[in-house]
């Protein structure tokens, strides 16, 4: 699989599709402050992508839906469940949350994504062990998927 590791914004990238790190979907989204990459896909992309995620009910942790992009340039977005219900990120749940991204990408015929550090904002998770364990987990998958594993920098 071909991997890069960019600094940047995520809503920057010239991808397909990109991934959401959201919660397990219990808490309804309207009842949130989307801070991070919800938060920025709100602000550019309006409320379209969460209306529909909605929709989905509870996510098991580290499962993965596709949504559009609501107002954004991407083919859609894979929302993620990478915390768990006490906002709190695992290896469990990164990696659970790699795989099931990376499955849907293949399913839809996705040709390249990029990927937020999944668990090191809102999930408090360590940014260097997040991205590693990232890295390590799309290693061991086989895709023709082209990833890119973007880490936050403002411009």
């Amino acid at each position: 699989m071909n991997v890069s590791v960019v600094e940047g914004d995520l809503l920057n990238q010239d991808v397909d599709v990109i991934v959401n790190a959201w919660n397990r979907n219990i808490v309804p989204w309207w009842l949130l402050l989307p801070q991070g990459v919800s938060g920025a896909i709100k602000k550019r992309g309006g409320t379209g992508p969460f209306k529909e995620l909605a929709k989905h009910r509870a996510m098991p942790l580290g499962s993965a839906v596709v949504t559009s992009a609501g107002k954004l340039p991407f083919k859609g977005i894979i929302h993620v469940a990478g915390i768990n219900m006490f906002w709190q990120a695992s290896e469990q749940s990164i990696r659970g949350s790699v795989r099931s991204a990376i499955q849907i990408a293949d399913e839809e015929g996705f040709d390249s994504i990029a990927f937020p550090l999944i668990g090191a904002g809102s999930g408090g998770f360590d940014q260097e062990k997040a991205t590693a364990i990232m890295l390590d987990e799309l290693q061991s998958l086989e895709s023709p998927v082209e990833v890119t594993v973007v880490v936050f920098k403002k411009r």
